[in-house]
């Protein structure tokens, strides 16, 4: 049995430095095509494939195509670059039609309106990026190297709605989607400072770190550990040692809307529903209360506040808003603009001696009745003049209507038909 060991394996009684230079020599005896290796780190960059190259699901192929896009996209003539000129233009802003994006690539702007929260972001980076080379360019020879890497805040819209047609078709299936809502703004609040990236440092060791925060009402989430090395015999940093440090951290306006359903959508019986509304950078103090626009936005949630037995699972839905629309036939701050034919017949019915029974008559004709209410809507319809009294008294012009009644006695037919013929 010791003979058996002692021919089977001879390197079991060998020393193990004995071991290691038979091995280096065998491996030098073995030729230099064995070695050629020796002393170096060889990698392989196996993350993308020659199949994503075309995947524009993968971030950075979308982000070249975005910015082919940007570059060489044309007007229908062909003779101008429509969205190269923007930003020649306004350098920090661009809006972009989604039907010029599906013209340009189908899938892509499925992408943009399924996942626009990762897809816009890569299309304001491409923004950017076309930007600097455009302005790189056009700098060559005069100031070469004075352009500067610039932030572009980009504004969607488009010709056609999509997704709910109205506020209450809401649900949770749009939720992180695109959509298209229209209504009143009611309500504007005070613009206010949102940090896009928080500057964190440690109180321990001094270790500074820059955090990303998403945009909208989300917030951060602060690290709980310090990750910087410590040295030898030094004391470890505590748990919870990050600081914010507010005067190196970055920030853009931000302002909340709060947007009320339209009154031709409300049905009959029932109160109007409204939805939070958040829009920063360059849409912020644009859009005043009493303005009818229609918003694209991503369809957002955010953590309700809770109380005594809520769940934390309930979250409160909000309108990241990334393009707002002012209607042109919104408000009544417009001034109205009559022809002169139209002047003419104006005066000619103001002279015939029945014009009042018959303007009174034509409020909601198909109501019988109810002289002294249509009489009524009549005078609010047109309102009053303003006045002012010997001892300075003012009296405003507006006039209004209170009307109570029995259930289903036309109430809501008659405020209907004041919608309709004077919207707001």
């Amino acid at each position: 049995l010791a003979l058996f060991f002692f021919f089977a394996a001879p390197s079991l009684f060998e020393e193990p430095g004995a071991r290691n230079r038979r091995s280096r020599r065998r491996r030098g005896e073995s030729g230099s095509t064995m070695n050629f290796d020796e002393g170096a780190v060889f990698f392989s960059n196996q993350r993308y494939t020659a199949d994503d190259e075309e995947n524009v699901e993968r971030g950075h192929v979308a982000q070249q195509r975005f910015a082919t896009f940007l570059r060489s996209f044309r007007d229908d003539e062909g003779d101008t670059f429509v969205y190269r000129d923007q930003l020649l233009r306004n350098k920090d802003k661009v809006r972009v039609k989604l039907e010029h994006v599906r013209q340009f690539d189908d899938e892509l702007g499925d992408l943009l309106v399924n996942r626009p929260a990762e897809y816009l972001a890569l299309l304001e980076s491409a923004a950017s990026a076309v930007l600097l080379s455009l302005q790189a360019t056009a700098e060559e020879g005069e100031d070469a190297g004075a352009a500067q890497h610039q932030e572009v805040q980009v504004f969607l819209y488009s010709d056609s709605p999509f997704g709910p047609k109205t506020l209450r078709e809401l649900s949770s299936e749009h939720v992180s989607k695109l959509v298209t809502i229209s209504g009143i703004v009611t309500a504007a609040g005070k613009p206010r400072a949102k940090a896009t990236h928080v500057s964190l440092q440690c109180q321990n060791c001094k270790n500074t770190k820059i955090i990303a925060c998403k945009p909208g009402l989300a917030g951060v989430n602060l690290p709980r550990r310090c990750e910087l090395q410590q040295m030898e015999g030094a004391e470890p940093c505590p748990l919870d040692p990050f600081v914010v440090l507010p005067d190196s951290s970055k920030y853009v306006d931000q302002q909340t809307l709060k947007l009320q359903e339209s009154p031709e959508d409300i049905p009959t019986g029932e109160l109007p529903r409204n939805i939070l509304l958040v829009v920063d950078r360059h849409l912020v103090q644009k859009i005043v209360p009493g303005t009818r626009v229609t918003t694209i936005g991503i369809f957002s949630i955010m953590q309700a506040k809770q109380g005594r037995g809520e769940s934390v699972a309930i979250r409160q839905p909000y309108l990241r808003v990334v393009g707002l629309e002012e209607d042109s036939d919104s408000g009544s701050r417009s001034t109205p603009t009559f022809t002169l034919e139209e002047e003419q017949n104006f005066r000619d019915f103001a002279s015939q001696s029945d014009c009042l029974d018959r303007l009174f008559g034509s409020i909601a004709p198909s109501i019988f009745g109810s002289p002294d209410i249509k009489r009524a809507i009549s005078c609010l319809l047109f309102g009053g003049s303003r006045k002012r009294l010997p001892d300075g008294t003012r009296i405003r012009g507006d006039i209004n209507v209170l009307m109570l009644g029995d259930p289903s006695t036309a109430k809501s037919q008659f405020l209907k038909f004041v919608e309709q013929t004077a919207p707001i």
